[in-house]
């Protein structure tokens, strides 16, 4: 059993953390990408700030519309955590979530450790590389129901980067609350270093026992195992 003190607010990743990495990667991402090149075609004036911001990571302010589609594809490939990625893919699976195309997966252990802190009045954040809107989406449309209103609040890559310190000192900032009072919780443990940093407190999930025994000093494969006061 992990036992933490002192903590007010509980921070959370999904992919890894609350939901299975499998549901993002084989539900959520081929849907996004069977529906990219249409979705953005169709709806190009109503995003065109998204669009503008790949043609600036990219290095090409005149970036065709064909090549835009295909960044933002290989991006899906490739993982790449790029905010305008994530904000289109937030609008497409909107579809999908309200079309009950598919239903967000959380872990049992997940939906009853939130339940659990909230109702011992602790505050619930999720900071995902996600988009805000994706993060709604999958919490709002998940196979427990709708679990949104356990949350006070979400961040995602506009706060920054999850292997960034500043941006837990940011979210810290946000919460206006000392940051020894903040656990986070991850799959990741570049993530955990960053949040360490920032001078949180920290829990590694390891759901599928993938990572060393020693490599993170709180380290879980379930919720269950998190005790906090």
């Amino acid at each position: 059993m992990i036992s933490l003190k002192g903590v007010k607010a509980v921070v959370t990743d999904i992919e890894g953390t609350t939901s299975s990495i499998s549901f993002v990667h084989d539900v959520m991402f081929p849907y996004a990408r069977e529906r990219m090149e249409a979705f953005v075609r169709a709806n190009e004036a109503d995003i065109a700030e998204h669009l503008d911001d790949v043609r600036a990571e990219e290095g090409d302010k005149r970036m065709p519309l064909d090549e835009v589609i295909e960044t933002l594809i290989r991006w899906i490939d490739e993982d790449r955590k790029a905010t305008p990625l994530k904000a289109i893919q937030g609008m497409i699976w909107k579809e999908g979530f309200e079309t009950e195309a598919f239903k967000g997966h959380i872990y049992d252990d997940a939906v009853a450790g939130l339940k659990r802190w909230h109702e011992a009045g602790k505050a619930l954040y999720v900071y995902s590389s996600g988009s805000i809107a994706a993060q709604k989406l999958l919490y709002g449309h998940s196979e427990a129901g709708d679990i949104t209103p356990l949350f006070s609040g979400y961040f995602d890559t506009t706060t920054g980067g999850k292997r960034e310190t500043l941006s837990y000192e940011k979210i810290a900032k946000e919460l206006k609350r000392p940051p020894e009072e903040i656990v986070f919780l991850s799959d990741v443990v570049a993530e955990l270093e960053a949040a360490d940093e920032a001078g949180f407190q920290t829990v590694l999930l390891d759901r599928k026992h993938e990572l060393d025994e020693g490599i993170w000093g709180n380290k879980t494969d379930t919720f269950a195992n998190i005790q906090i006061a």
